[in-house]
């Protein structure tokens, strides 16, 4: 399908500024645009190449100053990132969407399937799930027994959703996640090792994303919660008993130990790591590989282990570097001060 600058600019609230008659059918970055493609630019790193793509149009934030011309129609708007999402959701939602039960699916006899869902080859709906109208269940897929998901999901192929579990409405769970394994609950015997049955579940609200090959664990008891607009990025691990707060984000390989709870609108950066039994407030950032040994109050920006503000930390990380020099200064001063005492004991 094809759009003009005037229809995007309408659907996005922008300005245009160049020709409003101008059509696109596609997406393309910046610096790999062509004739007939949207782009957008929001980092001004990317600057440059406004001046040089071949993109008929280009999302620019509205406070940009062109330094040259372009040829590009600029259609301006108050966020050049928000505006391609709400477009991209646009695209996304105008795809077909399949439906239907195949053959190769496994569907036990009690489970009850909403209207219009989709249920791929090998894919395998366990004795009492109940799954919502329009969901998207991919191959090889696994819903256990029991388990209770809302309207409008989508899980794909590997993904694993162990028995009991709630799942929302619109949720995603992508290729290889696993949503109720066991929570890492062991207690030292004289022998190794006994294990603590985990009997509780996993309750992800809605709106949720969580990444390829994430974990979410179930609780001992009651429920492991993930809340509503949680995003979860590839190889996150969420442990037994945690509570992660509504829309707060974690990048690829943070890992939660259990029975922590993480407030609202929190954003941890890649490889973060929270221990167990804390409380995160909300609107917590914590830079990447940062490592929260205590709790944390709310409305703080945070990098390093412990977790310290960002200026305090570069200061740090500048004196590690300095440390070798430091040790040759101390070890020089060490040397003066020692032939001062040997002269004055003369």
């Amino acid at each position: 399908m094809e759009f003009t600058a005037r229809q995007i600019a309408e659907y996005v609230g922008g300005q245009v500024e160049g020709s409003a008659d101008v059509t696109v059918n596609t997406f393309s970055k910046i610096e790999e645009g062509k004739a007939g493609a949207l782009s957008f630019l929001s980092n001004p790193k990317y600057t440059h190449y406004l001046y040089e793509t071949q993109s008929s149009v280009v999302l620019v934030n509205a406070d940009l100053q062109l330094e040259r011309p372009v040829s590009a129609t600029l259609i301006r708007v108050p966020n050049a990132y928000e505006s391609v999402a709400k477009l991209l959701q646009l695209y996304e939602s105008m795809k077909p969407r399949k439906s239907g039960i195949d053959p190769l699916a496994v569907v036990a006899s009690s489970a009850k399937i909403g209207e219009g869902c989709y249920i791929g080859a090998f894919a395998v709906i366990c004795e009492g799930a109940e799954i919502g109208a329009g969901c998207q269940i991919y191959p090889h897929a696994y819903i256990g027994e029991g388990v209770s998901m809302g309207d409008n999901c989508i899980v794909y192929p590997n993904a694993v959703i162990y028995h009991g579990c709630r799942i929302g409405n619109r949720v995603t769970l992508h290729a290889g996640s696993v949503i109720g394994a066991d929570g890492f609950g062991f207690a030292p015997g004289a022998n190794g090792y006994d294990k603590i049955p985990q009997i509780g579940i996993v309750t992800i609200e809605d709106d949720v994303e969580i990444g390829a090959n994430s974990c979410v664990d179930r609780s001992t008891m009651g429920s492991t919660y993930v809340r509503k607009g949680v995003k979860l990025d590839n190889l996150v691990q969420i442990a037994h008993n945690t509570d992660i707060g509504s829309n707060t984000v974690m990048s690829a390989q943070v890992g939660v130990a259990g029975s922590t709870k993480v407030g609202q609108w929190c954003m941890f950066g890649g490889q973060v790591g929270i221990a167990g039994h804390i409380t995160i407030g909300d609107k917590v950032i914590l830079g990447a590989q940062s490592g929260a040994p205590g709790s944390i109050e709310s409305n703080q920006t945070l990098i390093g282990t412990p977790p310290q503000p960002q200026m305090a930390f570069f200061r740090q990380v500048a004196l590690e570097r300095r440390l070798p020099e430091m040790m040759k200064q101390l070890a020089q001063l060490q040397k003066e001060i020692n032939e001062l005492k040997n002269k004055t004991e003369q």
